[in-house]
């Protein structure tokens, strides 16, 4: 027990044997300020968005007014979270670039076009669908000016990047390693 020490540690001397202070006592003092320690560290977890768990999140998702979905990964329901967060702002094109990232974890271009009332989400570094494009699509439509609509632009791997990469390039990669480009020739 980490406080039986430091307590023992801290009392004068001669304090500890002389007036019948024993090990059991400290040994009950211990644990209990060991507890509190313990409780105290869980809180601070839960507290933060970046490391909250289960029981963190449910906590954020009620106060943000979120429906809990147990069985989305937790990296997912957090950037609900953060998108929701972000959104509670002024509406610009920066912020639906920010709010937009928070789903992705990767890099968009927001592009305006005001005479067609559109504007485009386009994803630069992701390949393919975001898996969970449809919580970026609620929390878009939730932020975005209501006379704006908005289209989604994704990148696909494509033929001509990967026509000249034999077999022995790739044999020890994956096709995620192959779509985010990880494998060079």
């Amino acid at each position: 027990m980490l406080y039986k020490e430091i307590i023992k540690n801290q009392l004068p001397d001669g304090l500890y044997k002389d007036n019948g202070i024993n090990d059991k006592e400290l040994n009950v003092l211990g644990k209990a300020l060991d507890d509190i320690q313990n409780e105290i560290d869980k809180l601070e977890i839960e507290l933060l968005l970046a490391t909250a768990t289960d029981e963190g999140l449910e906590k954020y998702e009620e106060l943000l007014n979120i429906p809990t979905d147990i069985l989305k990964p937790i990296d997912q329901r957090r950037s609900v979270i953060i998108g929701r967060i972000r959104g509670n702002a002024t509406v610009t094109k920066d912020l639906i670039k920010s709010v937009a990232e928070s789903y992705d974890k990767g890099t968009v271009e927001v592009i305006e076009n005001f005479e067609s009332y559109i504007f485009i989400i386009k994803f630069i570094d992701t390949r393919g669908i975001p898996p969970n494009i449809e919580d970026l699509k609620a929390a878009i439509e939730e932020i975005k000016p209501a006379h704006l609509a908005v289209e989604y632009e994704f990148t696909y791997t494509v033929w001509s990047e990967v026509k000249n990469i034999t077999w022995n390039d790739v044999k020890t990669g994956t096709w995620d390693n192959l779509k985010t480009r990880q494998i060079i020739v």
